[in-house]
């Protein structure tokens, strides 16, 4: 056993390090946490908000692997991350190791590099308890506000709902942009643009684009003015050329890096930081959870090599950056590549897309400043109060932009300007067209992962560890889904001025598709509405933002994190109590569409056992209630009295196949095509109220090819019983059970060598299923 242990939190990190520190030393992975609050009950001591932490079985084994090799070396160095959480794991494995504080020497650094590494063991610390304590302080309040609040909404909206401190206020974003996006009208306006050409000089012929300086409201007003311009001479009003200067971005910071990654490389907030973890532990990049634009002097140094090499010294321009965020957490570096002077890396191709996409927002954060020369020219229309206005840009000195452009989530609505030719002041120009364009104003936009996440820092809710985890977690408890929603043929007006002849024409465009946007689910919404209503202080950005200042006073031991937790536990338990035994009306989330023109009876949409559903009639009526999925596509906020009513149309006979009828109906996992006693599922795509015969057949079809295809051998002793290939190997379907085939027995079940005896005998001796426990709660 070597002298020095050394324990990091992940196998790729270890081996990245022992290639670094010699023969002396041994480096062993804990594989993140080794243990964490139990998760049966609270486990925390509501008096003292002592944690009650255990070790995972899965964890038991490496633990014991550990004990072993700690006890064996004379020294051992604690080498986890170096924000909260990674010194929250050095002190877990501390106390479960039995190390003695004092004699255990803490390491941290921000890039895994020989120099590094080797600084870092020169420069050990001890433990630092305010930052084990910040995070101490967020996994307990995060479990008090998750046990206390969940069984509320078990028992006022469905069961098996959870909620979650920042998760919960994530899904607030998200609804109240939805409700601003169906709040929004959109009203029409009319903007003109316009083609000149010079009449003499050197630029016959050239093309001046233009547009008006005001925009129409009505159609009217827009052919008022095209009629205006016919016999109108255009004069070059006023030439202006000023020269600008264009700064480059600051290097990435957490949120920054998910929210380019998300734009230029199409990657989701979760993919870009597992990426980024294995860039980081290969020794590619530097640490890759951090709030700091700040580079590090050998960093700045560095660049100035590399970018002088690649492209000479005028382009290299160093510069630091200091962090704006406030709270920012562990101010140490922005992320940026260990070796500048690398342009490209070894490894995966998402490694590699990442890996440039770092390197160059790095390189170009130290280059020279981009200079453009802007052109304006107003153009004077004759006896008209409006005027058409030119922009052009040259760029005089790429600087930056030769390596790197940031994008914005509405580039797509950016204008590039083209350079214009030299005109002269009072210099006649000749119209070629004029055109009024009838365009809609836009709402805002629905979120994505990224610019979810940058409105999150923005209002200081969560942290870099944070973001991700918080984007998966809402999606995963189907809050919140991220989808695409089809756009809408619109209509709209183009009237165009050539010679002397308004032409008018109504065109058709494509408007408002949009792919992978954040989309609040009923559940998340009607769960949303609940909290907002009884629990607003949890849901209020301030309280959620102050929470995360008071964790970064106690991580700077500027408050104690128990007070803390006894400020905000005694007059949560006390709202708690008060929502628990508060009565309603109504169930959370109900609506009430109006009466059933049949019966009379109440049409209401509501959250049931399994989702969004419609509901005719009550429990009070003495006819049993009716009941009909929602589908997706509809909300319970939107759904009209007679979109409900359609939904209760089913099932719907659409004719006969084979002598055997075909039907579409709707059931717990949504609508389907049943025939012969078989269901096939109905795709999303298809609208149960319209799918035809034909189509509905062509669907059987492929379903019974699909159920041919695993099909190994039927039996004419009973038709129940079939032979079947699976997932996992051959199994036996009988009755509508499933049993599996010993594995001695596979080669010969898929040759179909069994016999109706051999498979009956193997359905008598399998073991009883077993019952499923229920959960005590």
């Amino acid at each position: 056993m070597q002298d020095n242990l050394v324990i990091v939190e992940s196998p790729a990190k270890a081996k990245t390090i022992e290639k670094f520190l010699g023969k002396d030393y041994k480096v062993m992975s804990s594989y993140g946490h080794i243990r964490d609050l139990k998760k049966s009950g609270l486990s925390i001591n509501e008096k003292t908000f002592e944690p009650d932490y255990e070790i995972p079985e899965d964890k038991k084994k490496v633990v014991a692997e550990l004990k072993k090799d700690a006890k064996a070396a004379k020294k051992v160095w604690l080498a986890s991350d170096e924000d909260r959480e990674g010194e929250a794991i050095s002190w877990h494995l501390c106390e479960v190791l039995g190390l003695d504080e004092e004699k255990t020497s803490r390491i941290v650094f921000h890039e895994i590099t020989k120099p590094a590494i080797l600084y870092a063991i020169e420069h050990p610390r001890h433990l630092d308890m305010n930052l084990v304590n910040a995070q101490q302080a967020r996994r307990v309040l995060d479990r008090i506000v998750g046990f206390k609040l969940s069984p509320v909404l078990w028992r006022k909206v469905k069961p098996s709902l959870s909620a979650g401190r920042v998760q919960s206020v994530a899904v607030r974003l998200v609804v109240e942009r939805e409700r601003e996006i169906q709040a929004f009208k959109s009203e029409p306006y009319y903007r003109v643009t316009a083609i000149f050409t010079p009449v003499n000089g050197d630029n016959l012929g050239v093309e001046v684009k233009a547009e008006l300086d005001k925009r129409f409201a009505t159609h009217d007003e827009a052919l008022d003015f095209l009629n205006r311009c016919k016999d109108a001479v255009f004069t070059v009003g006023n030439v202006s050329k000023k020269p600008l200067k264009r700064s480059p971005a600051p290097p990435f910071t957490t949120s920054t890096l998910q929210q380019e990654a998300a734009r230029k490389l199409g990657f989701t907030v979760s993919q870009t930081m597992r990426i980024a973890q294995q860039l980081y532990e290969n020794g590619r990049i530097t640490y890759m959870r951090t709030d700091s634009v700040n580079l590090s002097a050998l960093a700045i140094n560095s660049s100035k090599e590399t970018i002088s090499k690649l492209f000479g010294e005028q382009y290299s321009s160093p510069r630091n950056f200091h962090t704006q965020s406030k709270g920012a957490q562990e101010a140490h570096e922005a992320i940026r590549p260990t070796h500048m002077e690398n342009a490209t890396i070894d490894g995966t191709a998402q490694e590699k897309r990442l890996y440039d996409l770092i390197w160059k927002r790095s390189v170009a954060s130290q280059m020279a400043e981009a200079q453009i020369e802007k052109t304006t020219v107003n153009i004077n229309i004759g006896g008209q109060p409006e005027k058409f206005v030119a922009r052009g840009e040259v760029i005089v000195f790429d600087g930056f932009l030769k390596v790197y452009k940031e994008s914005t989530d509405d580039d797509e609505q950016s204008e590039e300007f083209a350079s214009l030719p030299a005109l002269q002041v009072g210099e006649q120009l000749s119209r070629e067209t004029i055109a009024s364009t009838e365009r809609f104003s836009q709402g805002p936009s629905r979120y994505t992962e990224a610019s979810l996440v940058h409105k999150l820092e923005e209002l200081g809710i969560g942290r870099p560890s944070t973001y991700a985890p918080t984007i998966s977690t809402i999606q995963q408890r189907d809050y919140v889904e991220k989808g695409d929603r089809g756009g809408k043929e619109t209509k709209f007006t183009v009237d165009i001025l050539k010679g002397n002849q308004v032409e008018s024409t109504t065109k058709t465009e494509f408007t408002g598709s949009e792919k992978g946007k954040l989309i609040p689910t009923d559940i998340g919404i009607v769960v949303n509405d609940f909290l907002l209503q009884n629990f607003p202080e949890i849901m209020d950005y301030n309280f959620t933002a102050k929470v995360e200042n008071q964790f970064d006073k106690i991580a700077e031991g500027k408050e104690e994190w128990k007070d803390m937790m006894s400020k905000f536990d005694k007059p949560f338990e006390k709202t708690v109590d008060q929502v628990m035994q508060s009565r309603s009306e109504h169930k959370a989330g109900e609506r009430i569409l109006g009466k059933d023109p049949k019966t009379g009876r109440t049409v209401l949409v509501k959250i049931g056992k399994f989702g969004p559903l419609a509901q005719i009639g009550t429990a009070d009526d003495d006819e049993k209630p009716r009941f009909a999925q929602i589908p997706k596509g509809k909300s319970i906020e939107t759904i009209t009295l007679d979109e409900a009513l359609e939904l209760f149309k089913l099932p719907r006979e659409l004719g006969e196949f084979e002598g055997m009828p075909v039907t579409i109906g709707a059931g717990r996992f949504g609508p389907y095509v049943q025939h012969n006693k078989k269901y096939v599922s109905l795709p999303k795509e298809d609208d149960p109220m319209t799918v035809t015969l034909d189509h509905a057949i062509s669907l059987i079809l492929a379903k019974r090819l699909k159920d041919r295809e695993r099909e190994i051998k039927t039996f004419e002793e009973d038709d129940r019983l079939e032979l079947l290939k699976g997932r996992f190997g051959p199994y036996l379907a009988f009755d509508g059970n499933n049993y599996r085939i010993d594995k001695s027995l596979h080669d010969r079940a898929l040759a179909g060598d069994l016999s109706y005896d051999e498979c009956m005998e193997i359905i008598k001796n399998a073991p009883e299923p077993k019952a499923k426990a229920r959960k005590r709660k």
